[in-house]
């Protein structure tokens, strides 16, 4: 009998220990694991396992799921301390940590959640923010039956890969984020800055390159939405360099393409990844639901920035 099930019969709550399975996504970072009900209490050893296959692998598949908000929020607070959502206008209302990323329309015809179709250009969430929150999930609730994958591009493989002349030009170098950009590239009523956001989007600086805590393994940290240019660089050659940067990593051979499947949830570490969404029909009805954690600093890499003024002051 199905452990859930069984629980349910004997009217206990438990926590549950599951031996699991993993697959890697062929000759990708990505890692599916199989196995475990999302909806249950899993223990604290399964915990710790599942830390360490995200910080291995960077980016964590579970399919076939069915999650109530409290129980997404609950299984993406074992990788880190929930974040409520920044955009507070894409925000659940009934469980703040968790925001809606969604085209579909209320009764009056407002927006239910943000980003609802489209391209969503390469980025990495929170690159914006001093002290980001660089662990997200993303739960598959509605998905469009044409396009619509996620993209993820592995920045500490590119960063082993790039030519030394690339590697001696982003050495202690650091680049400017700045939201205005990114909102740039929103469309309606994403574009409108909430009130209780403008005080944290202000423009900021974080270092290029950034080792893993525990490996020290390099990764780059980019944005292409987002950044603006190079410390200490004029903007032609600073922004020159940020667009071979760009493309020399979003190459095939460092990317992960998830189609994704209804009950899909996937983790993801922002530090060392970039991700992209391909645009879908907007006639299509899709609905996710995302959360973010602050990723411990001692074990992922999790930029510290400054602020761009008190540079230039």
């Amino acid at each position: 009998m199905d452990i859930a099930l069984r629980s349910f019969f004997l009217g206990i709550s438990r926590e549950v220990t599951v031996g699991y399975q993993t697959r890697n996504m062929g000759d990708k970072f990505a890692c599916e694991v199989t196995g475990l009900n999302l909806w249950e209490k899993l223990s604290s050893e399964t915990a710790k396992s599942l830390r360490a296959l995200l910080r291995e692998h960077g980016v964590l598949i579970f399919r076939r799921q069915a999650l109530s908000e409290d129980e997404f929020a609950d299984f993406s607070a074992l990788f880190g301390q929930l974040e409520l959502t920044v955009r507070r206008d894409w925000a659940s209302n009934h469980r703040p940590e968790v925001g809606l990323i969604s085209n579909l329309k209320d009764g009056t015809g407002k927006s239910i959640g943000g980003l609802g179709d489209g391209e969503v250009l390469w980025h990495a969430d929170q690159s914006y923010i001093l002290n980001p929150a660089t662990g997200s999930g993303l739960y598959a609730v509605e998905i469009a039956h044409t396009g619509g994958a996620t993209r993820w591009a592995n920045l500490e493989c590119a960063y082993d890969a790039l030519p030394e002349r690339l590697k001696k030009a982003v050495d202690g170098k650091s680049a400017v984020f700045s939201y205005p950009k990114r909102l740039a590239g929103f469309k309606g009523a994403d574009r409108m800055v909430p009130t209780d956001m403008k005080e944290r989007i202000a423009d900021v600086i974080h270092p290029i390159v950034h080792a893993d805590p525990t490996t020290g393994k390099k990764s780059l940290y980019l944005d292409p939405t987002t950044t603006i240019g190079i410390v200490g660089m004029d903007d032609v050659a600073g922004n020159a360099l940020l667009d071979e940067l760009t493309e020399f990593v979003t190459q095939p051979e460092f990317v992960y393409q998830h189609e994704w499947q209804v009950g899909d949830v996937l983790i993801w570490d922002n530090g060392f990844l970039l991700h992209q969404r391909e645009p879908f029909p907007e006639t299509e009805r899709r609905m996710m639901k995302r959360t973010t954690m602050f990723l411990p600093k001692e074990e992922h890499r999790v930029p510290l920035g400054k602020l761009a003024s008190a540079i230039a002051a």
